[in-house]
């Protein structure tokens, strides 16, 4: 028996299927809402797109394989993706989520499942200890996000995939940061995998889509009887750009996660730097699992710059990264939570959960380290200046 592809190898095999008829490499674009069937009895594999579409498929097939998962769904949005996730659950049923959530997924929570009668209750997953204590007779869902959305903090996915088995829970993990490339939560015990696609799977800031790859058919096949039902599908064209996305994918995030390692190496020597988070630098808490359970630390990160005032001169110095929402892109991008991916949370919410309003995400592109840390350098020295100049008067 022939040995298994390596990853590299998968993704182009996953993702270029030769058309029969004429040998085209990439899979059509099958623009069609409805198909003929041949007779009034028997009905083809496709009828209506809502319900299938080739395309799609060939996307939600890939990225099945690539996560070993049993099958896979393409959505309109991560939200999309992460909200039919949660409608899995029914009223009376709660769930486990993390305290430092990304934000959509906080307010879809917040202010549309608990009117549904889902409850939740926010824990520090790092510590399993809280997860156990957060576990109530109605609790169906661990919800897992690793490395965290913005201050990177991981959570053991093998340990708390045992926690909700033992406790008969399903685990749910969003795998957006990582990408199968370097995690995959399914093969430690995950029962659900979600990602925006939007970020590096896409790769080029030109779709929003998100995925969900199922571990089992049971799982399967509710999910799938919710996306017809909802009908949150992911358009024909952007099934197709992801699927061009997931080509380069692997290339494309470890050039990304070099330079962020370096990137994260220079800022923890700076002084006008109060924190790095980053879970491969040797001083994180989570770096030792993040060892374990992924490939590399990823290509996001997180500084803490002390106060806004900081924060804001350091973007306005900058001139490389796009100042924006989203990551994940060939062009670095930064961000600032506070206003941006977790305006959503309260003040007092945000610093519970360690965002600092002198945070600054960095989503670490393919440019060249050395430029990326040179024009960093440009942004330090404004902040560093800022000590220097005069207090005006009246202030």
């Amino acid at each position: 028996m022939a040995e298994p592809y390596n990853f590299s190898t998968r993704l182009i095999k996953d993702t270029v299927k030769v058309d029969e008829e004429t040998g085209a490499a990439n899979v059509p674009l099958y623009l069609s809402s409805t198909f003929h069937q041949r007779n009034f009895d028997q009905y083809g594999k496709y009828d209506y797109s809502r319900s299938g579409n080739p395309t799609r498929e060939a996307l939600e097939d890939a990225i099945a394989s690539l996560e070993g998962g049993v099958r896979g769904f393409a959505f309109a949005s991560g939200m999309a993706a992460i909200s039919t996730a949660f409608l899995l659950l029914s009223s009376g049923d709660h769930a486990v989520v993390p305290k430092n959530v990304y934000g959509g997924t906080f307010r879809i929570l917040t202010q549309v499942l608990n009117r549904l009668g889902i409850s939740h209750t926010f824990v520090d997953t790092t510590d399993l200890n809280a997860v156990r204590r957060a576990i109530l007779p109605n609790t169906k869902v661990i919800y897992v996000e690793t490395p965290s959305n913005p201050t990177l903090r991981v959570t053991d996915i093998r340990a708390v995939s045992k926690i909700a088995r033992e406790n008969e829970c399903l685990t749910f993990v969003d795998n957006t940061f990582m990408t199968p490339v370097f995690q995959r939560p399914l093969e430690m015990g995950a029962d659900l995998v979600l990602h925006s696609a939007t970020k590096f799977i896409s790769g080029h800031s030109d779709v929003v889509a998100g995925l969900a790859v199922a571990g089992n058919e049971a799982i399967a096949d509710r999910l799938y009887f919710l996306q017809n039902a909802l009908g949150s599908i992911l358009g024909v064209q952007d099934s197709w750009l992801l699927l061009r996305g997931l080509k380069t994918l692997e290339v494309r995030m470890r050039k990304s996660v070099q330079s962020a390692q370096k990137i994260a190496e220079f800022l923890s020597k700076q002084k006008e730097v109060a924190a790095v988070y980053y879970p491969g630098l040797q001083g994180h808490p989570g770096s030792d699992l993040q060892a374990r359970q992924a490939g590399s630390g990823g290509a996001v990160l997180s500084f803490d710059l002390k106060d806004e005032e900081r924060a804001r001169t350091f973007v306005n110095n900058v001139t490389l990264p796009v100042f924006a929402v989203s990551l994940g892109a060939v062009e670095s991008i930064l961000s600032y939570p506070p206003k941006m991916s977790h305006a959503e949370l309260s003040e007092k919410e945000r610093r519970e959960a360690g965002i600092s309003s002198g945070l600054l995400r960095l989503s670490v592109g393919i440019e060249d380290a050395g430029d990326l840390i040179r024009d960093f350098e440009a942004g330090l020295d404004a902040v560093r200046r800022l000590k220097d100049q005069p207090v005006r008067s009246g202030e």
